[in-house]
């Protein structure tokens, strides 16, 4: 039976064809390709079965231990929920690691069953080479501006209301700070560079020319930014975005309390939300320990605890404008004043948010020219 193929990985991932991912489930943890759906032909154990088989005895043989313990009952269980899947997604396209055996194992199944759909050639091995190929080249074909600015001035809501930027902490689920983190986690390694490049390659074909991304260095949580991009955003002109003491409070007072704390509450539920969240403020401040030094980190500590103490009694917030304040302006400050030092050749222009985002505006109008 000669059932279908595709090798056009651009127009798969850029028309957003829904994925079949029928590796194990350890093997999708790592990472897949963009919201492909998990639906594997061998579990985790079974897997590890039929590979210990292969290197003792051969392909046949692990052929023929697979089909052994896929069969019967397990196997029609499979094979119903991959026809559900195809059947909810109609142009959906199937891989496996390297487009080998599972998939063409799938795919005849699923034929069998009366049911077409394409396998992937080369399946994620090489969907992924040529999203790690695609990274490079389309940030190298963009006109790339890097938004900077000291912590607190918004610089987040500036890439978010623009079309044509990409909000790499958005990606990363994580703020890029220490107090960064989300109850939720940060996507693995990979995951994190297969949604990167599908966001620049559906940008790209948007037609899209200049692109904006805020200042993040090399790391963001515990992710690293692909150095294909490092390299560029480290050479593209900066824009530094000003903001007032109190407004760049009440921003990180909004950031780092309110929605953290919504985002705590809707994670772990009313009764734990409040209490992850004052772990998770407090474990933030304890990482920068070391850098704070022990008198001015043992003042922070006293006026953050008291601040949560009065935000659980009260409700209000306000308090952590106590401990917020001196943060900004004695630590984060400092330290990324002298980072811009070192980027002062590189700095375009110096202004408000709505300076900053008029000033974008023309720039992207002359790059279309």
């Amino acid at each position: 039976m000669n059932l279908p193929v595709r090798d056009d990985y651009l127009d798969l991932i850029a028309s957003q064809v829904p994925l079949l991912d029928v590796r194990a489930p350890v093997e999708f943890d790592q990472g897949t390709i963009g919201d492909a759906v998990n639906l594997p032909l061998l579990d985790d154990q079974e897997r590890e079965e039929v590979g210990k088989c292969y290197k003792l005895l051969g392909q046949d043989e692990a052929i023929k231990l697979g089909h052994e313990l896929v069969n019967g009952d397990i196997k029609q269980v499979r094979v119903r929920a991959w026809q559900q899947f195809v059947r909810n997604n109609p142009r959906a396209a199937l891989f496996c690691f390297r487009g080998g055996l599972r998939s063409q194992i799938t795919q005849q199944w699923l034929a069998e069953a009366g049911v077409e759909i394409c396998r992937i050639a080369g399946g994620y091995k090489a969907l992924r080479s040529f999203l790690i190929e695609e990274t490079a080249h389309r940030i190298n074909d963009l006109d790339v501006v890097v938004l900077g600015g000291r912590t607190g001035t918004a610089k987040t809501r500036v890439i978010v209301d623009r079309s044509d930027a990409i909000d790499l902490e958005g990606i990363s689920n994580h703020r890029g700070s220490a107090f960064g983190r989300w109850p939720t986690p940060q996507p693995s390694q990979i995951n994190f560079e297969n949604a990167l490049a599908i966001e620049l390659i559906h940008y790209h074909r948007a037609g899209r020319r200049q692109l904006v991304v805020e200042d993040e260095g090399t790391h963001i949580g515990i992710v690293s930014i692909p150095k294909s991009v490092v390299d560029v955003t480290a050479r593209s002109p900066l824009v530094v975005l000003e903001a007032s003491v109190e407004d760049r409070i009440d921003e990180t007072l909004h950031g780092y309390i309110t929605d953290s704390l919504e985002s705590c509450i809707a994670h772990y539920g009313e009764d734990d939300g409040f209490g992850r969240f004052s772990e998770a403020l407090r474990a933030s401040l304890d990482r920068i320990k070391k850098r704070l030094g022990g008198d001015r980190f043992i003042a922070l500590k006293a006026m953050m605890s008291d601040a949560l103490a009065e935000h659980e009694k009260s409700g209000d917030a306000v308090a952590h404008r106590s401990w917020i304040e001196p943060l900004l302006v004695e630590y984060y400050d400092p330290m990324y004043d002298y980072q811009l030092r070192h980027k002062r050749d590189r700095v375009a222009f110096t202004g408000n948010r709505e300076e900053v985002t008029a000033w974008l505006d023309e720039r992207a109008l002359r790059s279309k020219r």
